[in-house]
């Protein structure tokens, strides 16, 4: 690990102020990790967890925001997301192990995109919008490619805010050594618009659209026979070829409908 200067900020200014030359902490599942093996070399590391408002889970306006900081474990036990996005729930309760699953963050995890995470599935899949200290950027356009965002040097993630849906589910393939996800498929079906939105499979999350509008049709399993994915340009490497993401894809495209039919 090469030295650094560690700033605790406590407030979103200060965070923002200090950051430039280094690296925002959060949970620190993937930066911590990346420091021991000399893999980054930042100047500083901005604490973030002594920044209040940024670490809640509240219902406003009839959507859920969900704070940065906000762990995954608090995702998935917390009583107001099980009951108006339990998808959502589901999802952070499988994300790692347990003690990923206690430090993690979900601000984290959507600003450094791993191309495996489960999170930008449920962004995309529920259309959500993520709020930083400098403007919200629609879930649409927020992931760029591998490892890649729309946030500006410096820009903080402050909130993530959900809509309610009608009906959701995510299912996944993970891998049996990390738990990330080999593919994941979210399915939400909000109104008569359906999102089938696949992370692990490629280098960036991605939709499906001749699946959507299958589903859009008849929302049952049914409806994707036949439907299959192409694995031009999938992730290949020891855990499994393009060839099979592919057929996975297809697969837990047809688990998530099941499981979302259930709800």
């Amino acid at each position: 690990m090469y030295a650094f200067n560690y700033v605790r900020a406590s407030s979103v200014a200060e965070a923002v102020q200090a950051v430039p030359g280094g690296n925002f902490l959060a949970g620190g599942m993937t930066l911590l990790p990346s420091l021991k093996l000399r893999l980054a070399r930042p100047d500083q590391l901005v604490d973030l967890a002594g920044i209040p408002g940024i670490a809640g889970i509240e219902e406003v306006a009839g959507r859920i925001v969900i704070g940065a900081m906000v762990r995954h474990s608090d995702v998935a036990s917390s009583p107001l997301v099980r009951a108006k996005l339990p998808a959502l729930a589901d999802l952070a309760g499988g994300i790692g192990d347990p003690l990923v699953r206690n430090r993690g963050t979900i601000g984290g995890s959507i600003a450094n995109n791993d191309p495996s995470a489960d999170y930008p599935a449920a962004v995309v899949g529920f259309d959500a919008t993520i709020i930083t200290d400098r403007r919200e950027i629609p879930a649409a356009v927020f992931f760029t490619g591998l490892f890649s965002t729309a946030l500006q040097p410096g820009e903080l993630v402050l909130r993530v805010s959900f809509p309610v849906v009608h009906r959701a589910a995510y299912v996944k393939f993970p891998s049996p050594a990390s738990r990330y996800a080999m593919v994941g498929v979210m399915v939400v079906q909000a109104g008569r618009d359906v999102r089938v939105v696949v992370t692990g499979a490629g280098p960036c999350v991605f939709r499906l659209p001749a699946f959507e509008q299958a589903l859009a049709a008849n929302f049952a399993p049914a409806a994707l026979a036949g439907l299959t994915v192409s694995a031009d340009g999938l992730n290949q490497d020891l855990h499994g070829t393009a060839d099979y993401r592919a057929h996975l894809v297809s697969v837990m495209a047809g688990r998530a409908v099941a499981q979302a039919q259930g709800r």
